[in-house]
């Protein structure tokens, strides 16, 4: 885990491993550097956890997209799992400080909103695609790897960070499909080639870790807990991953079929609930996996900018055809060969294979998959 607190007979007892750092009394995760201020979520621009201990008191924060993974019980422990935490389990919210005596009663809560923090702005076409490129150049990747997929999200930053590529699949279809992409763009890729061995032996680990059962949610974690892996046997700390892009940009099969206002409440929407959708799955796999989880999509600025562009230069419909993300297509093949920033890609989950083996896994042990993944989560309580 990330960070494990409880206080028990007047003791406190911290717990931390990377990436999670410490300064004073202060623990937190997915910043740099962290000073206390009443209002942290609004104060701080990026992703970010901290609990933090006062005289008399625990103060507990997160972003206001909820990215990062933090709970609480009613004796006291915190934490970044909730299976280590015991009964009465609450969550930390997206965008919420709390402050807790030592005894467990709340002193002081607030709240801000992602609309707080975020307004879509004046769209000039230069100036955000100027936004986007300086926020994503401004990080510096120390000892890091590209979860590289082939497609515009990973791509695009490939061409940004000058640093290795790596993947994981178990289809010969889209090993080659990265190969040669990852070729077009003059660069070498390390891949990971995993089978129904590989994933009934980590099955186990990422439904433990990501602390669900949803089997749509355990065959994407499959694939991103072997890439993590696979970056911690090459040596690597960090790990980028292109998250956000889709929701940002309109990479979702499912926004074809909507437009105008409807479009732009659900692309929103998507963003704002991308932490408890998609980021703290994915950081939960990270702490496990003693790796930093970088997501240079969802920097302050680039989220702002995505914000101000319309929603038909999302989602671009011309002469009967549809195309998703098609600004940051438009943007990406200023740096990419144009047949990679328009190659079409499958989600993660069936590009790679891992849904359909692990439902055949489940089918091998003459189950169900979501029984299957029940007994799973079962035997490891």
């Amino acid at each position: 885990m990330s960070v494990r607190i409880h206080t028990e007979s007047g003791k406190i007892d911290v717990r931390v491993r990377y990436p999670s750092k410490q300064k004073d009394l202060m623990f937190f995760e997915g910043v740099d550097d962290l000073s206390y201020k009443r209002d942290l979520p609004k104060s701080v621009r990026g992703l970010f956890y901290a609990v933090i201990f006062k005289s008399d008191r625990i103060i507990l924060s997160k972003d206001i997209l909820g990215s990062k993974p933090l709970y609480y019980s009613n004796a006291m422990r915190i934490g970044s799992f909730k299976n280590m935490l015991g009964k009465k389990i609450e969550k930390v919210h997206a965008g919420e400080i709390i402050e807790i005596s030592y005894s467990g009663e709340i002193i002081r809560r607030d709240f801000y909103d992602f609309d707080e923090m975020f307004k879509s702005g004046k769209f000039d076409p230069n100036e955000i695609e100027e936004k986007i490129l300086k926020a994503l150049e401004s990080f510096k990747p120390k000892n890091a790897c590209i979860s590289f997929s082939g497609g515009v999200d990973s791509s695009f930053l490939a061409s940004i960070y000058d640093v290795p590529l790596i993947s994981v699949t178990a289809s010969q279809k889209e090993k080659e499909r990265i190969i040669a992409t990852a070729k077009k763009m003059g660069k070498d890729v390390g891949i990971y080639e995993f089978n129904e061995k590989d994933v009934e032996e980590c099955v186990g680990d990422v439904v433990n870790a990501i602390e669900t059962t949803n089997p749509l949610q355990v065959s994407i974690a499959i694939p991103i807990h072997l890439s993590m892996k696979f970056a911690k046997t090459l040596g690597f700390t960090e790990i980028i991953f292109g998250q956000g892009a889709d929701e940002l940009f309109g990479g979702y099969k499912r926004y074809e079929n909507l437009m105008g206002k409807s479009l732009e409440k659900a692309i929103k929407e998507d963003i704002r609930n991308i932490g408890e959708n998609n980021l703290i799955r994915d950081n939960k796999l990270a702490y496990f996996n003693e790796i930093k989880l970088i997501t240079p999509y969802l920097h302050w600025d680039v989220i702002e900018a995505a914000l101000s562009i319309p929603v038909e230069l999302k989602i671009r419909r011309e002469s009967g055809m549809v195309m998703r993300k098609f600004f940051l297509r438009e943007l990406a093949r200023k740096f990419i060969p144009k047949d990679v920033a328009y190659q079409e890609k499958k989600a993660i989950q069936y590009s790679t294979k891992a849904y359909k083996l692990l439902d055949k896994l489940a089918k091998h042990k003459g189950k169900n998959l979501k029984d299957f993944l029940r007994e799973i989560a079962w035997k490891s309580s």
